[in-house]
């Protein structure tokens, strides 16, 4: 089911960037559940658009509402139904694309598929459906808290800016404290200066999001085809603008002999742990005990002021300009994304982990 994530804990999205509003049902979530909504909420406001000059100026509250699934604060086991309203759509903006096909947008793709399109902002190819995402996200992570499991990301890259730092460290409780959500501070400004320069002058430009999850149990993850990297991929590169994805060393182990690459096991206590962890905590598509880190790298927003040429659905050749409110970097704002989207990953497969189990 295309609109449809997850095996056990699932997530169903629905809703379009310009019509009444984004949701989102959550089933297999089980019942008893402590739901901090409050927390919830905190989540969709790190990924609402309007927070800083970096981001788009579209205002969304994002309110969620909880229409099932919740009863005096804790999950009942029935489906969670969530609903977050568009309170500033400007479907104007886009009345010049009614017919043109914008590029690198998913305006042709969409046309060819379906014979038909929502153009207003995209519709449901917009990001603006992954609200739900990280409203969904956030329930989970409570439930991963439960078993000791947090999920964190931060930017790590845009354009050619990026940290020298590892994770290891970074200290990740900076991560909120500049609006470009990087925690290494010196760099974090430059990146804002990249960002401003690159949006003053109508353009757009990418960057690298990191994410890391700590406290994950070894067990994780399922053999063949859903590997637990192969799943943390699927989700990322289910992000919009999101381009790559790799996790432990990725590309740069292709330098590395195996000597130098192969983690080796030790004793610590009652814990197995390994010296190294080029292999970013999973091993056979399946969670070792260490810390899982990976990299998603996004393009640049396609949306720019100045003209590019396109064709009309006739074919005909025509001149695209870009109109409405849009982030100039998107990873800022992807942070949340990309937290979520792990967290989904992780309760689902602590939820088959414990039934593969009698």
């Amino acid at each position: 089911m295309p609109n449809t994530f997850g095996t056990l804990f699932t997530l169903t999205t629905f809703g379009e960037s310009h019509g009444p509003g984004v949701g989102c049902v959550i089933d297999g979530c089980p019942a008893g559940l402590a739901m901090d909504m409050d927390f919830v909420q905190s989540e969709l406001d790190r990924r609402r658009p309007g927070q800083s000059r970096l981001t788009t100026q579209r205002k969304e509250s994002d309110k969620v509402q909880v229409l099932s699934g919740i009863y005096e604060g804790v999950t009942t086991g029935a489906p969670i139904a969530l609903f977050i309203a568009n309170e500033d759509a400007r479907t104007s903006d886009y009345s010049h694309i009614a017919q043109a096909f914008r590029p690198s947008h998913a305006d042709y793709t969409y046309q060819a598929k379906y014979g038909i399109r929502d153009y207003r902002g995209g519709g449901r190819s917009s990001a603006r459906e992954t609200a739900s995402w990280v409203a969904a996200g956030a329930i989970a992570k409570l439930l991963l808290k439960t078993q000791g499991i947090d999920v964190h990301a931060y930017v790590s890259q845009v354009g050619t800016i990026l940290t020298s730092l590892p994770y290891t460290e970074l200290d990740l409780s900076l991560t909120e404290s500049t609006p470009v959500r990087c925690p290494d501070p010196d760099t974090a400004a430059q990146m804002i200066a990249l960002i401003e320069e690159v949006r003053k002058a109508g353009d757009t430009i990418g960057g690298v999001v990191t994410g890391v999850i700590t406290g994950c149990p070894p067990g994780l993850g399922e053999p063949i085809f859903d590997k637990l990297h192969a799943s943390l991929g699927q989700a990322m590169l289910s992000i919009n603008a999101c381009k790559g994805f790799e996790y432990g060393s990725g590309f740069s182990g292709v330098a590395m002999r195996g000597s130098a690459h192969n983690d080796a096991f030790f004793r610590e206590g009652d814990v197995i742990k390994t010296r190294t962890n080029h292999s970013g905590g999973i091993q056979g598509g399946i969670s070792n005990g260490m810390d899982i880190y990976f990299r998603c790298a996004f393009k640049p927003v396609a949306t720019i002021v100045a003209p590019q040429e396109s064709v009309n659905e006739a074919g005909e050749s025509v001149t695209v300009t870009g109109k409405g409110r849009h982030d100039p970097c998107v990873v800022p704002r992807a942070v949340p994304v990309v937290e979520a989207m792990a967290a989904l990953v992780l309760a689902d497969f602590v939820l088959q982990k414990n039934a593969a189990r009698i």
